[in-house]
């Protein structure tokens, strides 16, 4: 599912909530347990957050890292498996042994989304983690999460600015408009030109590539 709408819609602030950063009204569950009821280790052994803005590289390697997020998992021989897996899954096994100081702020948040996805969490909270990527690594990323999602079970939420990243590899959208949820459901349904109009104030169409994937086309600013 993507969270969508322009900025300063509260986004980043309806994912924290869920993450256990900031309070939030009214009631939020995972599996009939209330999100603000969990203590640390059920969250970070059931969610997994990717945020927006990353902590400056440490001296610890990209592997270390990992690992700590992978210790929920049962024994030594889990962990490691599970963390070649992820490694092989998102193509970051060059980066495995490079402290976190050396590496750019695209390759800090690949391995951001490796320690979210090392835990198999049941729900992924993922505030514009392709932000710092380029083009083939945005779609490389998007869809292996989508990949492990589908094979876990789990549900993810994704907040981007990228509306065709979001149309492409979400089933459902949550579209926000000053703070309030102008649209919510499938990714076409939700994004039409008259509400990314209401929305983005653009004027845009839907039209599909090649591939026959929709795409979205900004004709002009409103």
């Amino acid at each position: 599912m993507a969270l969508l709408g322009q900025n300063g819609a509260g986004k980043s602030t309806f994912v924290k909530g869920l993450a256990g950063l900031k309070s939030y009204q009214g009631t939020a569950s995972l599996d009939d347990v209330e999100l603000a009821n969990m203590d640390q280790h059920q969250r970070l052994k059931s969610i997994g957050y990717v945020p927006q803005s990353l902590p400056q590289g440490s001296s610890l390697l990209a592997y270390e890292v990992v690992k700590s997020a992978a210790a929920s998992l049962t024994d030594k021989a889990s962990q490691d498996d599970r963390i070649e897996e992820v490694f092989q899954r998102l193509q970051i096994a060059h980066l495995a042994l490079l402290p976190m100081h050396k590496l750019s702020g695209g390759q800090r948040q690949m391995i951001s989304l490796a320690q979210a996805i090392v835990r198999k969490p049941k729900l992924y909270l993922l505030d514009e983690p392709t932000s710092a990527l380029d083009l083939n690594w945005q779609m490389q990323v998007l869809k292996a999460i989508r990949e492990e999602v589908d094979q876990q079970g789990s549900t993810a939420l994704l907040i981007s600015h990228d509306i065709n990243l979001a149309l492409r590899y979400c089933d459902q959208v949550v579209l926000l408009n000053q703070g309030k949820v102008l649209a919510n459901g499938s990714a076409l349904d939700c994004l039409t030109p008259d509400n990314l109009a209401q929305t983005y104030k653009v004027d845009a169409r839907i039209e599909r590539c090649s591939k026959g994937h929709p795409i979205i086309l900004v004709d002009n600013a409103i």
